[in-house]
């Protein structure tokens, strides 16, 4: 099929993207490496990343970053119970390493890289999907530029942790949807893009799969370039039908996990749920800091269970080690979760407005960004690019003051926006942004910065692309 623009305009595009991508991958590069690698240190949970890479790890939370991981020798690889995406990229920098003679080695040098490329060929694809003249393209790469590379952000990417390709499959998603609705070659390497994003972001972890139906609806309601009526719903269905297949396939190649009650897991995230739900009643409703007996009384648990509040699943005291815990383990569920917020609507509000700040806070202050070897002190980090989080962290104690603004402005944007691919994107990384941050401000009562970052990028992404442009910079691509 012909491109259906003129060869002037196609070189002129050509040379755009090229552009861009070798700007965004050098500046990546120069972020990463110069004057030493940084990347954000394991929190516990990457022995979940590492055992998809087909490295055994045993060991908790580290205030140092490895910039290596190797498989202890004679130790068969693990099977991996959790499945995330970023254990593809991880397992992919095995690879890579082992043409360099390191079979068995990931090292978050070739990690980083790798996140780099992908990045810049996402934010590569949003320039050429945008309906802008150039000079408005440029400045919304630069305004994506200091988002990736920002130091809240840039350190996923070369971390044994799954919140980097979370980032990496949203940009993707926001590139592919703006291509889609380009005419000609453009519109079909656009549905390949949202295909590859939807798949790193949908497995990212299992907090990420409600992003499925949320892309399902975007992906129906851009239209592919010139295509009308069957045709073009047909390259609607395609793409949802590979998605859907390729997550299926994805989160059945991982073995049923052992749940806290010792049966095998049914579905993603069974062997967790109970943990976040014990969380999330005593660090978020049995604090310690209301009344507790009332809010024992008001989710069926017992007046001793007063003795654990505000300790969570791993807390040295948590209430899974009392002899009532098994009667009430029921109680353990987001049925009961959910049926105290709906009737305790002050609470809620409390909850979310703590949750705002943690998303706005942007950093946790735990996990670091070097080596042991770099002579920092431990959980130590950097703060090369801190512009975009240094102006979230300003406004973070004012909570939902400061985010609700934020998410109206990307819906009046998306609104404005309606009847373009633009405004299909802006209402996606909305909807995204505010799902994420339901899930994690009720889901789960613990690390709620890091578990808020997801719901922070797609919102920043957003407000970046919902800068308004002036009128003779806006022109069909």
């Amino acid at each position: 099929m012909k491109l259906d623009v003129p060869k002037q305009r196609l070189s002129t595009e050509a040379a755009l993207g090229i552009g861009v991508f070798v700007a965004a991958f050098g500046l990546f590069v120069v972020r990463f490496l110069v004057p030493r690698p940084i990347a954000m240190s394991n929190n516990g949970d990457g022995l979940r990343v590492l055992c998809g890479a087909g490295i055994t790890w045993h060991g908790g939370p580290e205030p140092f970053i490895h910039l290596a991981y190797s498989a202890p020798p004679g130790v068969p690889p693990c099977q991996p119970t959790y499945l995330l995406t970023q254990s593809w990229l991880a397992d992919l920098a095995v690879r890579l390493a082992g043409v360099f003679g390191f079979p068995t080695t990931l090292s978050l040098v070739v990690l980083g890289l790798l996140s780099s490329l992908i990045a810049a060929a996402a934010i590569t694809a949003i320039v050429l999907g945008l309906p802008y003249r150039r000079r408005a393209r440029l400045a919304v790469a630069a305004g994506l530029l200091l988002v990736v590379a920002d130091s809240a952000v840039f350190g996923y990417f070369a971390a044994v942790l799954g919140e980097g390709a979370a980032f990496l499959g949203l940009l993707l998603i926001a590139g592919g949807l703006l291509l889609t609705a380009r005419e000609g070659r453009w519109s079909y390497a656009g549905m390949a893009v949202t295909l590859a994003g939807g798949v790193l972001a949908v497995n990212a972890k299992v907090q990420t799969l409600t992003i499925l139906p949320i892309l399902v609806v975007a992906i129906l309601l851009v239209r592919p370039g010139t295509l009308r009526g069957a045709r073009r719903w047909a390259a609607a269905v395609l793409a949802i039908g590979a998605l859907g297949a390729v997550t299926l396939y994805a989160q059945q190649t991982v073995q049923p996990a052992v749940t806290p009650e010792g049966t095998l897991a049914e579905l993603p995230g069974d062997d967790s749920r109970e943990i976040n739900m014990v969380n999330s009643i005593f660090l978020n409703i049995v604090d310690g800091k209301h009344d507790t007996q009332a809010d024992l009384a008001a989710l069926g648990l017992p007046p001793s269970f007063a003795q654990y509040a505000g300790n969570g699943w791993w807390h040295p005291h948590p209430v899974r080690i009392d002899p009532l815990y098994p009667r009430y383990r029921d109680k353990m569920d987001r049925a009961n979760v959910i049926g105290y917020f709906a009737s305790h609507p002050g609470r809620t509000l409390e909850v979310l407005n703590r949750a705002a700040t943690d998303q706005l806070t942007a950093r946790p202050d735990y996990l670091g960004s070097f080596d042991q070897s770099a002579g920092f002190a431990p959980h130590a980090q950097e703060y090369r690019v801190p512009v975009v989080s240094s102006l979230t962290g300003l406004i973070a104690p004012l909570g939902l003051f400061a985010l609700v603004p934020l998410w109206l402005l990307v819906l009046a944007r998306a609104w404005w926006q309606r009847r373009s691919a633009l405004g299909v994107v802006l209402a996606f990384l909305f909807t995204v942004s505010a799902t994420q941050f339901g899930l994690a401000a009720l889901g789960d009562g613990i690390e709620g910065v890091k578990h808020q970052s997801v719901a922070l990028f797609a919102l920043l992404v957003a407000l970046v692309l919902a800068v308004p442009v002036r009128r003779d910079d806006v022109r069909p691509v």
